[in-house]
């Protein structure tokens, strides 16, 4: 105890003179802002060292808790005097917290701490009772709670007992998991398990036995499959008032079935930290000048995925010869790179989250892997491709993308598959890929697989690709100058994946006649200029994906694969559909988007294909009339459409707005989806338009008499772009017909939308997305669609740009007095605009937000912006503004109260700097910013140390409870041992339990003297802090963050000019 109060002398009370003399004056201080930053982080360290060390030393939480359960246990008397028959400890002491041996994290590890803190909170809330830690193999899961354990045992918590079992440990184990992990948790309770008990009879005695905690924590790791807490004899966490489980599995389904409260996903380390963690398993050459390069993209290669990092890493080590790395990052690139001890430690405990899909699951998996690493696969593919190697029993289109979202879902909630980098397309994590493409290249189960893609090859080799029990091929994305001009033996191949070769110019005709079980042919984006005969040999085929074929103008005639269902000829120079296509009768999806040159197509070619379910002919040249009288009788016209019974997906563009028959309307309300362009301009939509049914005019000047409404009322979604003539597109008695519109998009139009009165009806209801650009008219929203009766209750987005007379967006009071359902706004270049909103003289006002779900807002170029909303309305859900060149705003709608919700604002350093707060009183001496950025991290830090200082505080209370109860504990232990002594006079044996009960006691009771200590040094910490904010001063801070107007952080961080970051309390952490 002797050192811990030289550690305080020496440390608190110049911590304690340093807060209080420093602390204000940091925040104004700003050219010692970093300095004082790091010596205050430094303080309260220390600080919490002297704390952390009490605890050690005392065992302080350990003896508090042994203190009641000695009071507890020594607690059942007989007149009035302790009773040796009830005396009985019914179970050896067990320690409330067993470290748990193995590698755990430390603090540089920022992600993981991050995740390690927020499970410490959810520990601390009654409300959690259930939490899944889920993941891909390898992330660290198991170190996060070996961690979380370990960390339990020097930190304060509700639990009696804490219980770590390790459910999975290899394939034998998984036979019976329910009575290896009943035996784990009755070994850790010290409860003898009989070899004869059946599972039931174990769990009875283990669900009595830990209804006798008042407490207790269950981490499970590494869980596969739903366990029954009933079954395996565990006490439900909600009858059990307190208790908590904490499971890790790689399948959020697990999770799912097991009704947790909260999931915590693992996310992989940032390139900094797996720098770091592979460094540190590689040694000092990793860092030498010469590999320090290679190293680095070694690194990279392994994802962030912990697993990988700490085994290559280890694989490295001490190899010092430059072309040793070399070498290895090749292989790794290659996704060839695969020795034994890799295999052992990376690919086999990856391999057994594939050996848990079912089924055809596992085909899909694999399949994934021959795109190239880190490639984005549209779902829309997968689709096609899936359907045609027959891995969906689907029929239609449709039916088969519910399928396959399904499934990639399934593979998503398994951490086998991850979202894309655009919508609607997912990818392979680069480590899982190559397990995937390790598992397919040895397969024998009809998935061996030969993947060469995107590895920078040249030249296709021949030696590989003589295989006949290869099942698909995946060269793409290559530089493959020329296909073999020879007969390839490869049989059983179903697969063939060449796009993105572009190089390649000629397929030779000999190449695909060893291709005979062909099913899945991807040329895409290659140099070729037409396809070789020797394709209608391909009897199989069942897709033929040429998209992105650039020179590609007429195709040979494949009348003859009659079995073809995809027939993907994008961004092709072809001209004119061929009179044979009619001919493929089982052709199911016809891909001619942005086919530019596309002038001919004849009557009857579509028409004929009546199997046809998806025809895409967006940003297609091709333009269908609307009726056969029209046209010539040789040219296909939207008439002939109607006779395509399947038809469910359609996308094409119209000459003009259709006179639509009733017959025309049902075949339409039958389709899925359909995007309609109509107008000389109209090719494609804004990508903000992501509904089904899309409606987009572009040019056209409307008339009284042209009627859209029929054709309105089927869409959902409707873009107007250079349109005259607005107010005639419909007549205000058709109204209800816009009624359906969830988006709304005008762009470059010159006059009001429609023409109509004031009423109470809304003619938009359902509207969810509202955009507006480049409009010239109306000061406000409110006036371009000439008020009939607007209220917007539905609408989630609301973007406005470049309306150069909008003066506000609008105006509330009349028809609109909240927006229930608004989360985004977006405004940018409106020179006019000076408010948000406009609220109507003499009417009575709800104070009430008029935003109150409203999450961004985004604010560009609006030099007469003066306010967002009235001084006392306030955005209760507001996480991220966004402020540029809006310097005319003074006050922004934040509260003590909601500024707790910030995530993240961005602005200019001179517009924060003038801001003015609730009390009027403006920022100016809060601090001088560096170059764009704003600071205002005096009043974090207030928060974050007065949070550290209020848990010393508490802990030096604790320390005072605690004098009181060792000497209640003292008087107890003393009137036991009379009672023993006499009873040993007498001639009676003491039992065991009770004399250990009496030894354990006095042990504690040594320890009164370094209490007594701590309780009097945290006392005086108490006194000298006295001075100090109160937490309700701390909490009134405007802002948790300020950011930049450049990059987005985490809200934990502060940018600090251009060199480095700062934390909440001030650490540097790197760019």
């Amino acid at each position: 105890m002797e050192v811990l109060t030289e550690i305080a002398k020496d440390v608190v009370v110049p911590s304690c003179r340093f807060l209080c003399s420093y602390i204000y004056c940091m925040i104004k201080d700003t050219v010692k802002f970093q300095s004082n930053l790091d010596i205050l982080e430094k303080e309260m360290k220390d600080l919490l060292v002297v704390k952390d060390e009490v605890e050690k030393e005392t065992n302080f939480y350990r003896i508090r808790k042994e203190v009641a359960e000695k009071v507890k246990e020594i607690g059942l008397r007989k007149e009035g005097r302790p009773h040796l028959d009830d005396l009985v400890v019914y179970h050896p002491k067990h320690r409330g917290v067993v470290e748990i041996p193995g590698d755990t994290f430390n603090q540089d590890q920022k992600t993981s701490s991050k995740i390690l803190d927020d499970i410490m909170r959810q520990l601390s809330d009654d409300g959690i009772r259930r939490i899944g830690v889920w993941g891909m193999g390898g992330v660290g899961k198991s170190t996060l709670v070996r961690t979380l354990n370990n960390k339990l045992i020097s930190s304060r918590h509700p639990f009696s007992i804490v219980i770590f079992v390790s459910v999975l440990e290899n394939s034998e184990y998984m036979k019976n998991v329910q009575k290896n992990v009943q035996k784990k948790i009755a070994q850790r309770l010290n409860l003898e398990v009989k070899a004869e008990e059946s599972p039931d009879e174990i769990a009875i005695g283990l669900c009595s036995r830990l209804k006798h905690e008042e407490k207790f924590l269950l981490i499970l790791d590494d869980v596969w499959e739903e366990i029954d807490l009933d079954k395996l004899g565990v006490p439900q966490p909600e009858d059990h008032k307190g208790s908590k489980i904490i499971l890790t599995t790689r399948s959020f389904h697990v999770c799912r079935h097991m009704s947790t409260d909260v999931e915590v996903k693992v996310a992989i380390l940032n390139d900094e930290e797996a720098w770091q963690l592979f460094g540190k398993n590689a040694g000092d050459v990793a860092s030498s000048k010469d590999i320090k390069p290679i190293a680095t993209a070694i690194a990279r290669e392994c994802c962030g995925l912990p697993l990988a990092l700490v085994t290559m890493g280890a694989d490295m080590r001490r190899k010092e010869k430059v072309e040793q790395w070399e070498h290895t990052l090749k292989e790794l690139q290659r996704s060839m790179y695969c020795p034994p001890h890799i295999e052992e430690k990376v690919y086999q405990p990856l391999k057994r989250s594939y050996n848990s899909l079912e089924g055809k699951m596992k085909y899909c998996f694999l399949y994934c892997s021959l795109f190239s690493k880190g490639f984005s696969i549209a779902i829309s593919e997968l689709v096609y491709c899936w359907q045609a190697e027959g891995f969906l029993d689907e029929e239609n289109y449709e039916d088969s993308l519910n399928r396959v979202i399904d499934l990639i879902e399934n593979l998503k909630d398994s951490c086998l598959l991850e979202d894309g980098a655009d919508e609607d397309t997912v990818k392979m994590h680069n480590v899982v890929r190559d397990v995937a493409i390790w598992i397919a290249s040895s397969s024998e189960d009809g998935c061996k697989s030969l993947v060469r893609s995107g590895i920078g090859l040249s030249k296709m080799p021949i030696d590989k690709l003589n295989d006949n029990s290869l099942k698909r091929v995946s060269f793409m994305n290559n530089e493959i100058v020329t296909l073999p001009d020879c007969v390839v033996q490869c049989s059983n191949a179903s697969t063939l994946l060449l796009q993105g070769n572009t190089p390649i110019v000629k397929v030779p005709e000999e190449f695909l006649q060893g291709f005979e079980a062909l099913r899945i042919l991807n040329m895409g984006g290659t140099s070729i200029h037409s396809m070789p005969l020797s394709l209608l040999q391909l009897s199989e085929l069942r897709a033929l994906l040429l998209g992105g074929c650039s020179y590609l103008e007429k195709l040979s005639p494949l009348d003859k694969l009659i079995k073809l269902q995809v027939l993907d000829l994008s961004a092709t120079s072809i001209s004119e559909l061929p009179r044979w296509m009619e001919n493929l009768s089982n052709l199911k999806h016809l891909n001619l988007s942005s086919t530019k040159y596309l002038e001919t197509i004849e009557a009857g070619i579509i028409s004929g294909l009546s199997c046809l379910e998806a025809l895409d002919m967006t940003c297609s040249h091709f333009s269908f009339r609307l009726k056969r009288d029209r046209v010539p009788k040789e040219m296909a016209c939207f008439e002939d459409l109607k006779c395509l019974k399947r038809l469910l997906n359609l996308s094409i563009r119209l000459e003009g707005i259709p006179c639509l028959s009733s017959e025309d309307i049902s075949w339409i309300n039958k389709l899925k989806r359909f995007q309609f362009f109509i107008g000389p301009q109209a090719n494609s939509v804004p990508n903000k338009h992501g509904k089904r049914m899309v409606l987009s005019l572009s040019g056209m000047t409307f008339n009284s008499e042209e009627r859209i409404g029929p054709l309105l009322k089927a869409a959902d979604s409707l873009h107007l772009k250079k349109c005259c003539g607005l107010s005639d597109m419909v007549s205000i008695d058709c109204i209800d017909y816009f009624a359906g519109l969830k988006s709304l998009s005008i762009e470059n139009c010159s006059d009001s939308v429609w023409q109509g009165q004031k009423g109470n009806y809304d003619p938009l209801p359902n509207l969810e997305e509202l955009y507006l650009r480049n409009l010239d008219y109306g000061e406000s929203i409110s006036e371009l669609l000439n008020h009939l009766g607007l209220r917007f209750p539905a609408l989630k987005s609301l973007e406005v740009e470049g309306c150069s007379k909008m003066e506000y967006i609008l105006s509330y009071g009349y028809f609109i007095e909240v927006l229930p359902n608004l989360k985004v706004i977006k405004v940018r270049n409106c020179d006019k605009l000076g408010d948000l909103f406009s609220y109507v003289p003499g009417k009575l006002i709800c104070p009430d937000p008029i935003v109150p779900k409203l999450r961004i807002l985004e604010l560009e170029w609006l030099p007469k912006l003066r306010t967002f909303c009235r001084d006392e309305e306030t955005w209760p859900l507001l996480e991220q503004l966004y402020v540029f060149k809006c310097n005319g705003v003074r006050k922004l709608p934040l509260t003590a109260q909601n500024a707790k919700k910030i995530k993240e604002i961005r602005g200019e350093s001179q517009w924060w700097n003038a801001l003015q707060w609730q009390d009027g009183t403006v920022f100016d001496d809060m601090a001088s910013v560096v170059g764009e950025v704003v600071v205002a991290a005096g009043r974090v830090l207030c928060g974050s140390i007065y949070s550290m200082i209020k848990d010393i505080v508490k802990f030096q209370s604790n320390l005072d409870i605690l004098e009181k109860e060792m000497k209640a504990l003292l008087a107890v232990k003393d009137e036991v041992k009379n009672e023993t002594e006499l009873a040993e006079r007498e001639g009676k044996v003491v039992k065991p339990l009770v004399t250990k009960w009496v030894e354990e006691v006095e042990e504690l009771l040594l320890k009164d003297e370094q209490i007594h200590q701590a309780a009097g040094l945290f006392r005086q910490l108490f006194t000298t802090f006295a001075a100090f904010p109160k937490s309700e001063e701390v909490a009134t801070t405007p802002f948790p963050l300020i950011l930049n107007d450049t990059t987005k952080y985490e809200s934990t961080t502060i940018k600090y000019s251009s060199a480095f970051r700062l934390n909440k309390m001030g650490r540097e952490v790197g760019e």
